[in-house]
């Protein structure tokens, strides 16, 4: 028995059917070719069949680790330290050529390690992020992951779902489906018994039954499925950091340009040692360290949300909350708990409660774990005698619910011969009835009341001689969560402004928002969307919640909210969101959203309730600050380096460092700032932008008064210790080693150093790195010794240097907090 490979797909047993074969068969002849039935699989057959085709999964090209290590040797920056290191072998300087070696290897290794972490935690993302399918199993329904199906598995897919496989579809009334993710087709298509619906396509309507008859790499659309969003995009942020890098480049071959000129052409220094000393001054300038810093902070931030119940499909959008200044929060499930409960049933005419609880139940499905569906079921349940009562009916035909019409329909077989039921909204099912006209003043009375404590109401209709009759209304209580009031005084604070998007009845909404702390100034879709859009940009800026909404309106309030320069924040968990979730600048996918919106979003959770989104804002401000101090960091050391160096040889004819002195100067302060990652920072009781001009204005201030503090020490050494050049130069080394790591704790926020402190790793770090720069310094590896007492004094000397600029700075962020 095997498996034989027929246009792209894996169909066992030997049974040759390509993919249009399998379109123009019935799905008995399918099922029976996959030796399956509408019962579905065993387990034990269905283990058997992971092991004869694999996962359900596609197959990600992998790079060997070794060519993957290789190309960190492989670029401008490490093709300009290859060439220093060749300079230092031809002029035999081969101390130099050890040491820059080292640098190279010292670059690769740290970049591929780095990476390498960046990738597992991505990989856990991936895997967070993997879809679930309903599966018949032994008989029963179950949840199992997507990745577990085989050919032979029968599965149910319903509005929301992501076609988990290849699959023939058997029994339901049809689907309406998106493949233009697939196709490139805009249109839905619809699918009825014996389609085919292709993996990686979305369900917009309906649900049906269906048979997996490819999986993995063998769809028909084989690796380009892909659920989870290219997570290495740019964003805007990267691009800044990216281009602070590219200025830091220029500046530095300026700068080194003058120093080759004036060495050459006024002084004649040997051009090999000038263009040796020149490459070494540009690699030390050069922010080396920057990609493995970006990846490294935002995997360990992105890791961290995972564990608080953010899954992050997008890295960059991580840019996107810290800078977010407007959520508009989903109701149902966010700020309420999504645990339905039945809490009134208010039959009419003839009818009886017992006898809402029965139809109700008849128009419900428990495969499909719908929550309102649930309430009802479970009350049933819960009533003597009624499930028995329930089980004589029998439901023949069953439509599910589609926002659109906003009712399910089913056509039931019972004692008393075969009728339809109505479940769903109480205008739709009032619309639907025949005696509406007499009973509608009663029944909005009673939508009132209902709404008025919070509940939401549903109404049942019964065909009775073919024309529908109104039941009654069943009330559907949502208890907010017992943390969302806190949540949102917290995100208030953050100065993030909440507004609550629901579809549910106004008076629902004001209820529920009046018992969580938010305003009173909830409007609806009429208010603004006949308005010109001034107008519109104005209500819905104002508002504090929208009810009565439908899909189409969530996009126009992030559209109006984008069009007022706000940063919005959208949540969603529906397939008709997904226009909305794409549109906003942060899209979250709530827990328990379908597979469509979780593939939309840029951020998915997995517990419920607003705390966790407060979480992701406050964890990704926190990411934003260590990305911001590294590059106030990074071009303070290349301003403080640079300047001091090519001024001192320009204008004292002296080389303070000597060229394997710069190379170890880069390698002590990449490594400790790549603990950046994983330091202790405050979150922002704002929302972060980037402020460029800020940044370069404290940076070059940093780096001027390293520049002066650097020609002080050189003083002091030269013309008052009367230290020989290679002593002096050693101290000088010393000085600039200490300062620059002592710069990290500087820049890394607005206050003191101290406040807060350091995280351990980012200050053990440092330090480390520190000692060992004195003991090179004292003890003279491939550099003049300068002795204890005269490190004692470097040590002494940067400490009161530092503390000095830490109080300047924090003055100077003072004064401009004022002008702005």
């Amino acid at each position: 028995m095997g498996k034989t490979r027929i246009g792209g797909l894996f169909i066992g047993d030997n049974v040759k059917l390509k993919i249009d074969e399998i379109k123009d068969s019935p799905a008995d002849e399918v099922l029976k070719n996959l030796n399956s039935s509408n019962r579905g699989l065993s387990s034990s057959k269905a283990e058997n069949r992971i092991k004869q085709y694999g996962y359900n999964e596609i197959s990600e090209k992998k790079v060997n680790p070794l060519i993957k290590f290789l190309s960190y040797f492989w670029g401008p920056i490490p093709w300009m330290i290859e060439v220093a290191a060749a300079i230092s072998g031809v002029i035999h300087r081969w101390e130099d050529f050890v040491i820059i070696s080292l640098l190279l290897i010292l670059n690769g290794v740290v970049g591929f390690w780095q990476e390498h972490k960046a990738d597992n935690a991505i990989d856990l993302l991936k895997q967070k992020m993997a879809l679930n399918a309903r599966v018949l199993r032994d008989g029963q329904w179950t949840q199992k992951p997507a990745r577990e199906l085989v050919p032979g598995d029968v599965v149910r897919v319903r509005s929301g779902d992501v076609v988990p496989a290849d699959l023939k579809l058997l029994e339901g009334e049809y689907l309406q489906v998106d493949e233009s993710a697939l196709t490139g087709e805009s249109l839905p298509v619809e699918k009825k018994s014996d389609g085919i619906a292709y993996s990686g396509s979305v369900i917009q309507k309906g649900e049906m039954n269906a048979l997996v008859v490819a999986t993995g790499m063998n769809t028909y659309f084989g690796a380009t499925t892909k659920l989870v969003a290219e997570i290495r995009t740019r964003s805007h942020f990267q691009k800044a950091v990216l281009n602070i890098g590219n200025y830091l480049i220029v500046l530095a071959g300026c700068i080194v340009a003058i120093v080759l000129v004036v060495e050459e052409l006024f002084r004649h220094t040997p051009f090999l040692e000038t263009l040796q000393f020149a490459l070494v001054l540009i690699v030390a300038a050069i922010p080396a360290a920057l990609p493995a810093v970006m990846s490294v902070s935002m995997a360990v931030g992105a890791t961290k949300l995972a564990k608080k119940g953010a899954i992050v499909s997008k890295l960059v959008s991580i840019e996107e909350m810290a800078g977010m200044d407007i959520l508009c929060s989903d109701k149902t499930g966010t700020i309420t708990q999504n645990k339905l409960k039945l809490s009134e049933l208010v039959p009419f005419g003839d009818f009886k409660e017992n006898d809402l609880l029965i139809y109700g139940s008849l128009a419900s499905r428990e495969e499909d774990n719908d929550p309102i569906d649930n309430a009802i079921l479970q009350k049933a349940k819960e009533t003597e005698s009624l499930e028995d009562k329930i089980k004589t009916y029998k439901v023949d035909k069953f439509t599910p619910f589609d926002p659109v019409i906003k009712h399910t329909e089913a056509t039931v077989k019972g004692p008393e011969g075969e009728f339809k039921i109505a479940k769903g909204a109480p205008q739709v099912i009032l619309g639907m009835s025949s005696n509406k006209e007499e009973i509608r003043q009663k029944v909005e009375e009673k939508v009132n009341s209902m709404a008025s404590k919070g509940y939401r109401a549903l109404g049942v209709c019964v065909e009775e001689e073919r024309k529908y009759r109104f039941a009654g209304l069943f009330g559907l209580y949502d208890p907010p969560h017992e943390d969302s009031a806190e949540t949102i005084k917290t995100a208030n604070s953050l100065n993030v402004d909440v507004k609550m998007v629901t579809g549910d009845h106004l008076s629902i909404a004001k209820e529920i928002a009046s018992q969580v702390g938010l305003g009173t100034n909830i409007v609806t879709a009429d208010d603004f969307v006949e308005k010109s859009d001034s107008e519109a940009q104005e209500i819905v800026e104002k508002a504090d919640g929208f009810a009565q909404v439908f899909p189409e309106h969530k996009y126009k309030i992030v559209e109006l909210l984008q069009k007022k320069e706000h940063i919005v924040g959208m949540t969603g968990d529906g397939v008709n969101d997904v226009p909305a979730l794409k549109m906003a600048d942060a899209g979250i996918a709530v827990a328990g959203a379908t597979d469509a919106a979780k593939s939309a979003a840029d951020i998915v959770f997995t517990i419920s309730g607003l705390s966790t989104i407060i979480n992701a804002i406050k964890e990704s401000r926190k990411i934003f600050q260590r990305m911001k101090s590294y590059a106030i960091y990074r071009i303070a050391e290349t301003v403080r380096v640079l300047f001091f160096i090519a001024t001192a040889i320009i204008v004292f004819n002296f080389y303070p460092v000597t060229a394997i002195m710069i190379v170890l100067l880069a390698i002590l302060n990449d490594a400790p700032i790549m603990a950046i990652a994983y330091d202790n920072v405050r979150y922002s009781q704002v929302p972060e932008e980037w402020n460029m001009r800020e940044v370069v204005r404290m940076s070059t201030f940093l780096g001027i008064i390293g520049v002066i503090v650097s020609f002080a020490i050189y003083y002091i050494g030269a013309r008052i210790l009367y230290l020989s050049p290679g002593v002096l130069q050693s101290f000088i080394f010393l000085k600039l080693a200490v300062a620059g790591h002592l710069t990290i704790f500087i820049a890394r926020n607005r206050g003191h150093f101290w406040s807060p402190p350091p995280g351990k790793l980012l200050f053990w770090a440092a330090v480390v790195t520190k000692v060992l720069a004195t003991l090179v310094a004292v003890y003279g590896f491939y550099i003049s010794p300068i002795g204890w007492k005269l490190a004692g004094f470097i040590w002494i000397y940067a400490l009161a240097a530092f503390v000095i600029t830490d109080f300047m700075k924090v003055k100077l962020y003072e004064i401009m907090d004022r002008r702005e």
